[in-house]
């Protein structure tokens, strides 16, 4: 995430909303209240939907503006500009720091958004994610990755059956080889390694009995399942 994020407040002008994405090359911007809580996001679709609305007869809006219907005396009057707080998409949808990078990409994609605020326990924000950030996960080495996946095994790898297993990586694709005791959950393996970031995909190749690597049809692991993601909506005050 960047940690500078540019933001709003309620009552922010459109006119300064406009200054702030345009100087910024920005594509939305969280708006947060008195205590920094993130309570909805501005976009240039929003500030784009009010100008065409203003344009057609009585203004009504867009029939598919993605803003949250408010009541009619809410919305801001035909003479004078909107503020932040009249034409923010609310309840923003937001991330914290500890979620993986594949969760902060699903949201986006399932969303079609292109900017996640990042906060804290309490809601506060404390950063930004974008699809741009996402992507600098895949720029990892093969060396990066594997040191961080060996680091990750390790610890459901029974200490006398490690030296048993080998783990090779490609760019991006671990293969997890060898036969590291019948006590080991391969599965638990597999999962561990799919959560380090920069990992596009994970191949288990089991050695037989004499310790012999066999690929067979069908050892490329699937992700986890995407039912783990934790999106979380917050709604306004």
């Amino acid at each position: 995430m960047t940690s500078e994020v540019v933001q709003a407040h309620p009552d922010t002008s459109f006119g300064e909303l406009t200054r702030l994405l345009t100087s910024h090359g920005i594509s939305g911007l969280p708006v947060v209240d008195h205590d920094d809580k993130v309570i909805g996001v501005v976009s240039r679709t929003d500030l784009a939907g009010h100008r065409t609305a203003r344009g057609r007869p009585g203004g009504a809006p867009h029939p598919i503006s993605r803003r949250v219907k408010r009541t009619a005396q809410d919305r801001p009057a035909s003479s004078r500009a909107p503020t932040a707080g009249e034409l923010m998409t609310s309840p923003a949808v937001t991330v914290h720091p500890e979620q993986r990078v594949v969760e902060a990409a699903r949201i986006m994609e399932r969303r079609h958004i292109d900017r996640l605020p990042v906060v804290d326990e309490e809601d506060r924000l404390v950063g930004i994610a974008t699809r741009r950030d996402l992507l600098r996960v895949f720029l990892r080495t093969d060396e990066e990755i594997r040191a961080e996946v060996a680091e990750a095994v390790s610890v459901r790898v029974p200490a006398h059956g490690a030296d048993q297993l080998r783990i090779h990586v490609r760019d991006g694709v671990v293969t997890l080889a060898g036969r590291p005791r019948p006590d080991a959950d391969t599965s638990a393996l597999i999962r561990a390694a799919w959560r380090v970031d920069g990992v596009v995909g994970v191949v288990s190749r089991p050695a037989d009995k004499r310790g012999i690597d066999h690929a067979r049809p069908g050892g490329v692991a699937l992700p986890p399942s995407a039912g783990s993601e934790r999106t979380r909506d917050h709604r306004t005050p």
